[in-house]
């Protein structure tokens, strides 16, 4: 194979492939990147078997001639030192040229590289999946979602299908829940698909792997197509197909967790209850607990604090919007608390009370599409 690449396009591509690189390979061929030319440009594609990343250059782009083909081939090349070698060539302009067995002479300006390459045959296929049923959601909601939820995911793998997100579509709906005992995080939204689902409605997709693809998806709206099929789901989106193992096992129903009445409810400012909590984080962070206490003194103030045996003790009282019902101390958290306040978008949270040691429940003031629980910790005094 011989083609000639603008350097730009070609790192670009190559980086959004490399994130799939297999970083302890127990198949060596899977250490690197398989390069794909043909007369409509050139595909790169990484595994590690969890996730399968693949990026299409085309032959133009905005009119600019991207990739040149004169002899098309495929090859593969070592991930680490390809990425490295190419994102220092000298020139803009980069010819790659594969000869008899594998080998790969890289030019650009003044420098001249050879590499080692392997043969693609051994290179494992793609799972091709059936695109009769699918979805379609615009990536910045859909990277906003998975923000939103992540971070809750259990990071023990003695449980490993709380390590994942789960997916539940019905009808326009899409409802994506992390959750990992001690916390939970859910996301709703509508979606621009209203075709059912099929063949399955939840699937649990890995944490891991969901960040991966956030780091993929663009900022700006574009629609981003899912796929389901047997084991596997795949995200398209422009030039960049996403593909990611569905976790087995069952989902833990979560619905059981939620209360469906309070004690005691309260409205509060978002940003004056994280900051206060965050300044209370930093004492009991030194305490290695993480755990502070939200007192409620009246209807109008509550006070947030923690106290550590060597440093010493952080109080500090913070207005309440509404607070209505009984009222309690409760313990819990803090980095948990942090975690979810920080993602909720909305100047005011509904927080939701059974008692000292009941679920705290969390949501936006203003909609009804995201929930937030915090189990909370039982404490002396």
């Amino acid at each position: 194979m011989k083609l000639y690449i603008l350097k730009d396009q070609l790192n670009e591509a190559i980086q959004q492939v490399f994130k799939a690189v297999s970083q302890k390979a127990t198949i060596p061929i899977l250490l690197g990147i398989k390069i794909d030319v043909t007369s409509k440009g050139v595909t790169f594609t990484a595994s590690d078997t969890e996730i399968s990343i693949q990026s299409f250059v085309a032959k133009e782009k905005n009119g600019i001639e991207v990739v040149q083909v004169l002899r098309e081939g495929s090859v593969v090349v070592p991930a680490r030192f390809f990425s490295e070698m190419i994102r220092k060539l000298p020139s803009e302009r980069v010819e790659i040229e594969v000869k008899d067995l594998f080998l790969m002479w890289i030019r650009s300006g003044t420098a001249e590289i050879q590499l080692v390459g392997l043969d693609p045959e051994e290179y494992p296929l793609l799972p091709v999946l059936e695109e009769d049923h699918k979805i379609s959601i615009s990536s910045d909601l859909l990277k906003t979602m998975i923000r939103q939820t992540t971070f809750a995911v259990s990071t023990s793998e003695t449980s490993p299908i709380l390590t994942g997100v789960l997916w539940t579509f019905e009808a326009n709906e899409l409802k994506l829940i992390a959750c990992d005992r001690l916390r939970m995080a859910s996301r709703e939204a509508l979606i621009e698909s209203s075709e059912q689902w099929n063949p399955r409605t939840n699937i649990v997709i890995s944490g891991k792997s969901l960040n991966e693809l956030n780091k993929l998806l663009p900022d700006q709206s574009m629609l981003v197509d899912i796929v389901v099929a047997d084991n596997q789901v795949l995200f398209k989106l422009d030039t960049i197909l996403f593909f990611t193992r569905i976790l087995d096992g069952t989902y833990p129903d979560t619905a059981k967790l939620i209360p469906s009445s309070f004690s005691t409810e309260m409205t509060i400012d978002t940003r004056k209850l994280a900051d206060a909590i965050d300044r209370a984080y930093l004492l009991s962070k030194e305490e290695k607990t993480n755990i502070v206490k939200l007192i409620m003194k009246d209807e109008h103030t509550v006070e947030i604090s923690s106290s550590s045996s060597e440093l010493g003790k952080v109080t500090e009282s913070i207005d309440v919007h509404k607070l209505n019902g009984d009222l309690i101390g409760i313990s819990f958290n803090s980095k948990y608390m942090l975690d979810a306040l920080k993602v909720i978008d909305s100047d005011y949270i509904s927080m939701g009370f059974r008692g000292p040691m009941q679920p705290i429940i969390m949501k936006p003031e203003d909609h009804a599409n995201m929930l937030h629980l915090i189990m909370p910790y039982r404490t002396t005094g």
